[in-house]
């Protein structure tokens, strides 16, 4: 139970590595703000939280908008009264093809998604946190961002955005007694996975694969097991790190 009295929101937690997140995190005490932008996703994970026993509430949204990220928080102090831990999960990805061949809506969706979300929590989650003078986010970046993949120019560059911001908002909101961490996965078996690889083969699985030293691609459990270390007070020192869940990809 390392997160019994938590209020923690996690987006994109209508499948993969969100819903293994959302999941974990209510197994560990934890009341979840299940969001996604799809309610078939985000009601079944909630509604899977509360079957088990835990304490779930499912809110749709998009956060790319800042009005939805304010409704968000709102939800969490309506249902729980606070808001101890954003998990900043959500993400979009153009399909692997050249760089000049990803659209403009493509490319401003990538951007709104992956990037402005974190200026929306900036606006509007993190005068809550600090007032309590508390909080964590933990913000699912990728090893796109420190070793990136050819054919993915754009999602790379968001998620190098994504780590850069990760710290700069460490450490100005340190003095806040909040703590801002990244984890960087690689490559997961989830729906994003055969935009990421342009099509889904068992010869380009493989590629993927041999590419990871531990031979095989990233899960959920890997994902939310790292985010439950990053959220808990067991973490509660460490703050501006960027943790590689990769299998030995970036090494």
């Amino acid at each position: 139970m390392r997160l019994a009295g938590k209020v923690a929101l996690v987006t994109g937690a209508g499948s993969g590595f969100g819903a293994g997140i959302a999941l974990r995190f209510a197994q560990e005490g934890a009341a979840v703000i299940v969001n996604d932008l799809q309610p078939d996703g985000g009601e079944r994970v909630s509604g899977e939280i509360r079957a088990a026993g835990g304490r779930a509430h499912f809110v749709q949204g998009d956060v790319s908008q800042g009005n939805d990220i304010r409704a968000l928080l709102e939800a969490a102090i309506a249902q729980y009264g606070q808001l101890d831990v954003v998990v900043n999960n959500a993400g979009f990805t153009h399909r692997n093809q050249p760089m000049g061949e990803v659209s403009e809506e493509e490319f401003d969706r990538i951007y709104a998604t992956n990037v402005k979300s974190l200026y929306w929590c900036a606006r509007h989650i993190v005068p809550h946190m600090i007032e309590r003078r508390s909080g964590v986010f933990v913000n699912v970046a990728s090893t796109a961002g420190v070793r990136p993949r050819p054919g993915l120019v754009w999602y790379n560059g968001s998620k190098g955005a994504m780590i850069t911001i990760s710290k700069t908002m460490a450490v100005e909101l340190a003095p806040h007694g909040i703590r801002v961490n990244c984890i960087n996965p690689v490559a997961g078996d989830t729906p994003l996975l055969a935009r990421f690889m342009g099509e889904d083969t068992p010869e380009i699985r493989a590629r993927f694969i041999a590419s990871i030293p531990l031979g095989r691609l990233s899960q959920p459990r890997d994902i939310a097991n790292a985010a439950l270390y990053l959220a808990s007070d067991e973490a509660d020192f460490i703050t501006g790190v960027c943790l590689e869940v990769d299998g030995g990809r970036c090494v």
